[in-house]
């Protein structure tokens, strides 16, 4: 089996669109915020409640989360595709000018920004972390969730685009 025909087949698998993010207390004076677009995230556990991510090795983010046990996740609405463009784009600019103009809050536990008008938002710890293949998976317990009344749909990943259900 060849890398494009293993590509091929999970194209065909929809999954929903998160925003991890989280802050860089020790990148310049005031810190530094991070995020990264995925697509390979799921919840684990209920008790206790764990969710999941996969982050390439020796990324930005899989590096700060070696170091910095707490990150945040957004679910990103339909509305949101521009986010999540912004944050998965190869060569991309600084984190510092992704975050520039974008609406977001403050993480009470995590200090990592949360996307405003994001379907739902968690707040995280890691747990454990697993190398699997040329990917990390981090296991984070959830210290806070909230899912504010959002009408919208939810944004999705199939065959390569971002979709809507519609």
């Amino acid at each position: 089996m060849s890398e494009d025909e293993f590509r091929a087949a999970l194209s065909r698998f929809t999954a929903g669109v998160v925003l991890v993010t989280a802050h860089d207390p020790e990148e310049g004076p005031r810190g530094e915020d991070v995020g990264m677009t995925a697509t390979a995230f799921m919840s684990v556990s209920l008790d206790p409640p764990l969710v999941m991510v996969s982050v390439r090795n020796g990324s930005r983010m899989d590096e700060l989360l070696e170091r910095q046990p707490h990150w945040a996740v957004s679910v990103l609405s339909e509305a949101q595709r521009h986010i999540a463009g912004r944050f998965a784009m190869k060569g991309r600019i600084s984190d510092r000018l992704l975050f520039a103009d974008m609406a977001v809050v403050r993480g009470e536990h995590t200090d990592a920004p949360l996307a405003v008008g994001a379907l739902a938002t968690l707040e995280c710890r890691t747990e454990q972390r697993v190398i699997a293949g040329d990917h990390t998976l981090v296991v984070g317990r959830v210290l806070q969730a909230a899912a504010p009344a959002e009408e919208s749909g939810p944004l999705t990943y199939y065959r390569g685009r971002y979709r809507t259900l519609d």
